[in-house]
């Protein structure tokens, strides 16, 4: 018997670890099976003690270690760990497929890859995972699935340091950065970054499904689906909880059974649950206030590492991911994500309660507060509550008047950096968004969507005390403050309040002097635009004097700088 194992572990060369650890107890014909299999692993990896049954086994493993590759294609120069991975690989060159399946004619260019395809047809899985029983129809796909028990993930990205269970995952990953997509649909152009994504959705345009139920003749465009669908003839629930013991009949519904229960690790003092202790380290900190990265240049500090690296793409400009429809770049692979959605007009998460769609998940979010009515963000300062932490940030700068963002022509300064980006448009001119109503240009999309809606008529914030509704949230909010009486924004010299940031900042001018408006014609200066607005009521003489510029005294007090713009006797403008 014993030699009979032998001879089983000298055809395989190499034995699982989880094999090894099958014991028989007791004596007889099997009580040599441990050490004939102890003695065939005698040749040990001396990176991660993994066991070999000859040596040449031992040297190809060491490669996933040291990234070795000696075998190279003389055609495209790719290099390979295995001579046979290496011919396999040479196939593609030349086209060559000798091996085709009996039952769909599909060809492959190895036996191995034949027999791999060939159990889709007849749903085998020999390959059992022993700690959850799930089965797999290679040995290669078990080692990987092995991972998610042990949490194994060798393959780093060299890019962001995220790490990967397969190296195939990590390649995938990587194109991320390069936003590269190999492979193109030749119906409707679109792009992929597998093979065997393009391949699953050349289906959609052909309609072909190629994986049949041999009990009920139903057919699939996909074999994990068929193979979920089998479990509904048989009953069979492979997959099991380690947990409770539940067994479920797809791996889906287990995950999220795991997901609701198989949290173990539970923070003390919200008891949020998470399923790793590295997650509920990170999550603590949320708690305790530790922000252990701390940015080497302006000493911000942060919660995760990662958080830290996405920062210093502000100072550095880095942004490595970029769209390959528009020269837009992005610091982050999500913010990347969401903005391809912009030309694909993709919405994928909707609104539970109106349907409305969202090209994130995070937008979703934001927008379900709107039903929830939940402000989750508070200012310490004033205790007005925000659906939002990035609004709870630039409300806060209304308290401290900073202004971190200046513009590098006028050197005016801002809130918010997507205020100075609307701000530069007027000094280049530029005007992105028009309507397709009027056509009618702006500087930003949300002046498009606030001038959208005077053709719509929409107006889709209302007053919870009164019948008004109102076009923006801001209007909405002003408006709310007339019923509450509140004035949230205190004059730092004297103790009047204010129930808006603008009445406040033209309330501060009395303070300081300044009268930013002034008359091209008399050059008298006002502390507001209405003040030089009423100085010249009644006026309709045209600034300049050129009846072809065709644009009054009055309507050009708001936009001096477009007007000079258009006007031919620029100089006529010059105050």
């Amino acid at each position: 018997m014993a030699s009979e194992q032998a001879e089983v572990v000298k055809e395989h060369g190499l034995v699982s670890e989880l094999f090894v650890g099958r014991r028989r107890v007791g004596g007889g014909e099997g009580g040599g099976c441990v050490s004939v299999l102890s003695e065939a692993l005698r040749y040990r990896c001396s990176v991660c003690d993994k066991g070999f049954s000859v040596p040449s086994k031992l040297e190809i493993h060491q490669r996933t270690h040291t990234g070795e590759r000696p075998f190279e294609c003389p055609v495209c120069e790719k290099r390979f760990s295995i001579s046979s991975h290496l011919l396999r690989h040479q196939k593609t060159h030349t086209g060559e497929k000798p091996f085709e399946c009996a039952v769909c004619k599909k060809r492959f260019n190895t036996s191995s890859d034949l027999a791999v395809h060939h159990r889709t047809h007849t749903g085998e899985r020999p390959f059992q995972c022993s700690v959850c029983n799930k089965r797999f129809n290679t040995s290669s796909y078990l080692s990987v699935h092995q991972r998610t028990h042990t949490g194994e993930r060798p393959f780093a990205c060299p890019a962001c340091d995220k790490r990967f269970s397969t190296s195939g995952a990590l390649t995938i990953h990587h194109r991320n950065h390069t936003d590269e997509k190999l492979f193109e649909c030749a119906v409707c152009r679109k792009r992929f970054s597998t093979s065997s994504r393009m391949l699953v959705h050349n289906r959609i345009h052909t309609g072909e499904k190629p994986f049949e139920c041999q009990v009920c003749k139903k057919r699939f465009s996909r074999s994990c689906n068929l193979t979920d669908h089998r479990l509904t003839h048989t009953g069979e629930r492979p997959y099991g909880c380690p947990l409770c013991h539940k067994r479920f009949r797809t791996a889906g519904t287990l995950s999220v059974h795991q997901a609701i229960t198989g949290a173990r690790f539970h923070c003390s003092v919200c008891d949020k649950r998470f399923h790793a202790p590295s997650k509920l380290e990170i999550h603590r900190r949320i708690h305790t206030g530790e922000k252990p990265f701390g940015c080497p240049t302006c000493q911000k500090r942060f919660i995760t590492s990662g958080a830290l690296r996405i920062h210093y793409r502000g100072h550095t400009g880095e942004r490595p991911f970029q769209c390959r429809l528009c020269p837009k770049r992005f610091n982050t692979s999500s913010h990347l994500s969401v903005h391809r959605r912009t030309h694909t007009g993709e919405q994928p998460f909707p609104c539970p309660v109106c349907n409305k769609r969202f090209n994130s998940s995070s937008n979703l979010l934001v927008h379900q507060r709107i039903h929830t009515g939940e402000k989750p963000f508070e200012c310490p300062v004033c205790a007005q509550r925000f659906t939002t932490s990035g609004a709870l940030t630039r409300h806060h700068r209304t308290h401290t008047e900073e202004r971190p963002f200046q513009c590098p022509v006028c050197d005016k300064r801002f809130n918010t950096s997507s205020h100075l980006s609307v701000h530069k448009r007027t000094h280049t001119g530029e005007k992105p968004y028009h309507c397709p109503l009027c056509h009618k240009r702006f500087s930003s999309s949300s002046e498009l969507l606030v001038h959208q809606r005077s053709h719509s008529g929409e107006r889709p914030f209302p007053c919870g005390r009164c019948d008004k509704r109102f076009i923006t949230s801001g209007a909405l909010t002003l408006h709310q403050r007339t019923h509450t009486g509140e004035k949230p924004f205190s004059c730092s010299r004297c103790t009047k309040r204010f129930s808006t940031s603008g009445g406040l900042t033209i309330h501060y001018r009395n303070h300081t002097g300044e009268k930013p408006f002034q008359c091209p014609l008399c050059a008298k200066r006002f502390s507001t635009s209405g003040a030089l607005t009423i100085h010249h009521r009644g006026r309709q003489q045209p600034i300049c004097g050129h009846d072809d510029n065709n644009v009054t005294f009055t309507q050009c007090i708001s936009r001096q700088e477009d007007v000079r713009g258009r006007c031919p006797d620029r100089r006529a403008h010059t105050t």
